[in-house]
């Protein structure tokens, strides 16, 4: 028998959750291998060069006659970085034999000592902090100095087709009474502020635009239109990758574009969560290195020791089902019905190992192996 491996989609009611929380550049884990954190946080920081500078003529503040007389006087030397009101520089002197002077210069913002000049000015540029939050609450199980953290917890898993946002936490408010059902405006109203809402089948268009004026975090549904899409983040989308969109909320989409009921299984997961905090995050590439949108639901009253790891391989084989995630039958679902040993030619003339899939409509089609993801029952 034919089979290979593909990633799959993954709806669990309780699995091991890991994260790897990491700086874009050197900077400072704020905590230790053992501690627990909540979603919002802080677990480690850097700091990056911002848009605001300032000059300080030292040689004037310091009430010196010429610029060579400043270093002497100086706390603080380029390359330094500095708080806000902290002292950089300081000279204390007597006129008259009696009469005692002190001048104190203090940074007028965090920043670093960027360049001293001739004429005795001082530029200071400003620091931007970094800040890298948990995400999910749990147990900091590694720790990389300097760099990341790795932070673990049991939940429940749901991984969508496609999202577009970044990171949030939020609390589950259900909207749909079924999965087949449409999520509408007229079902979001001021209390869905600051939650995360649960639609069935389609989430139209006029509804996501409800949600952002409402402060709602995130949306969670079946399918949505591609015009709906394009018109929240105001482009086409494409499939390299996504999640930095900044829209308002973040959408997890969980089976495809157009009309498509959420999943039986999906639905009466998220329904049976309703209330509870997910953390949720859109980012989404198709392509080379698959990632895929995120729905974690944490479950602190489980024991760790009893869950299992989220990243077993899905074995395909005839049976298995799948949905396809690429056009034009991006979103469907099927099964695999055989595994065609010798390459294909597709439509591009392309020489590609596929497979044949009767789809949940009745349609019999082929597509390459690729194109497809394990659904896990």
């Amino acid at each position: 028998m034919s089979w290979s491996y593909t990633l799959g989609l993954r709806t669990k009611d309780s699995c091991l959750v890991s994260k790897r929380r990491m700086l874009p550049l050197m900077g400072q884990v704020l905590v230790e291998e053992g501690d627990v954190v909540e979603s919002s946080t802080i677990v480690a920081r850097t700091f990056i060069i911002g848009k605001e500078k300032v000059l300080l003529n030292m040689t004037r503040i310091l009430g010196l006659s010429k610029s060579s007389e400043v270093p002497p006087y100086m706390l603080k030397k380029v390359g330094d970085r500095v708080d806000k009101g902290e002292i950089i520089a300081y000279r204390r002197y007597t006129t008259f034999h009696f009469f005692k002077h002190e001048v104190i210069c203090r940074s007028p913002i965090a920043g670093i000592m960027e360049w001293f000049f001739e004429d005795g000015d001082l530029s200071i540029k400003s620091l931007e902090a970094v800040n890298i939050e948990a995400f999910i609450p749990g147990r900091v199980t590694e720790v990389a100095p300097n760099r990341s953290v790795v932070i673990e917890t049991p939940a429940a898993l749901v991984q969508g087709t496609f999202g577009v946002g970044g990171e949030t936490q939020g609390e589950l408010m259900l909207k749909s009474r079924s999965p087949h059902d449409t999520l509408s405006a007229d079902a979001i109203g001021p209390e869905a502020r600051g939650k995360i809402l649960v639609g069935g089948s389609l989430v139209e268009g006029a509804a996501l635009h409800k949600a952002v004026e409402m402060g709602v975090k995130g949306v969670i549904a079946g399918s949505v239109e591609y015009k709906a899409l394009t018109e929240l983040t105001g482009h086409e989308m494409g499939v390299a990758i996504t999640g930095s969109e900044e829209v308002g909320l973040t959408l997890v989409v969980t089976e495809g574009f157009s009309r498509i009921s959420m999943a039986e299984k999906t639905f009466t997961l998220l329904k049976r969560f309703d209330g509870k905090l997910a953390c949720i995050n859109g980012a989404t590439q198709i392509r080379a290195g698959v990632i895929r949108p995120e729905i974690i639901i944490p479950r602190p009253e489980l024991e760790v020791s009893k869950v299992s790891e989220t990243e077993p391989e899905g074995e395909l084989t005839p049976g298995t089902p799948i949905r396809i995630i690429k056009d034009p039958y991006f979103g469907v679902f099927g099964q695999v019905r055989n595994l065609l040993v010798e390459p294909f030619k597709v439509e591009s003339e392309a020489q590609l190992r596929v497979l044949e899939v009767d789809l949940v409509d009745g349609r019999r089609v082929i597509v390459p192996r690729a194109n497809v993801e394990v659904v896990e029952e």
